[in-house]
Order: C-alpha cells, then structure tokens, then sequence
C-alpha cells in the first residue's frame, strides 16, 4: 500500500492519525475519558489549516474586532473590511467551535451548544466532565 508519509521514517502521531483516515471528523468524547479526548482534540485542531490560531481561539478566545470611527460613531469593523489575516482569525474562531461541538454527544451538546466561543465552549466541557459522575 502506497502512504503519503514514508515509513520507516519517525513519525508523528499526528501523521499515522492522518494515515489511517482519523481526519476525517473529530474524536467523539467518551464520558469516562475526558482528559484523553481532550489530548486528542488537540491532535486533530493540530492537523487543521491554520492549526495554531484555532488552537490559540480554543485557549485564549476569540479575535477582537476591530472599531473603526464614522461620523463620529464609533463601530465594530464589518467582516469584509477586515485584514487578510484578521478574516483569517475569524474563521479559525468559528472553525474551532464547530470543532469541539462536533466532537460531542448529543447530551453534552444540548447542555453548551449555546456558547459561541470556543474558548467558553471548551471550559464549560471542561467543568461538565470533571464536576459530574460522568468521569473517573
């Protein structure tokens, strides 16, 4: 079998995740295994474009927008008055939710799928797993 990734060559885990088609959608989360589905969300927002904004969205929160002034008003920036980088930063902020939404069971998802940020998102699974009997 041909491998895009050499073998015998030291790999990453990353890389043997990509091989065996473990890129197609995020690790769902076992309820007795948070810190490992944690560990492993973090591989797979690794092996994303643009991996280290959405994992910097996941740790820090989201871009803040920008406030440009008219008429003596002042106004967030629209998404299309944006820098290149900055519309960049602001899909990783969605890309990053949608990750970790995707990667949940449908009773954990219906307790946070209101949260729209993913840093927030990510701390209240956080508190969800490790203040219930749902782990060990």
């Amino acid at each position: 079998m041909d491998s895009i990734i050499p073998l015998g060559q030291k790999n990453t885990l990353a890389e043997y995740m990509i091989l065996s088609g473990a890129d197609n959608r995020p690790p769902m989360l076992d309820k007795d295994l948070y810190d490992s589905w944690k560990s492993r969300m973090e591989l797979y927002m690794q092996n994303r474009e643009h991996e280290r904004m959405i994992l910097e969205s996941v740790e820090n929160g989201p871009l803040i927008w920008p406030t440009i002034e008219e008429n003596g008003v002042t106004r967030t920036k629209k998404y299309v008055e944006l820098s290149a980088a900055k519309k960049i930063q602001a899909d990783c902020d969605m890309k990053a939710t949608n990750i970790i939404l995707q990667g949940l069971p449908a009773d954990i998802y219906s307790l946070v799928n209101h949260h729209r940020v993913s840093k927030d998102l990510w701390e209240r699974v956080q508190l969800l797993m490790q203040c219930t009997s749902l782990t060990k």
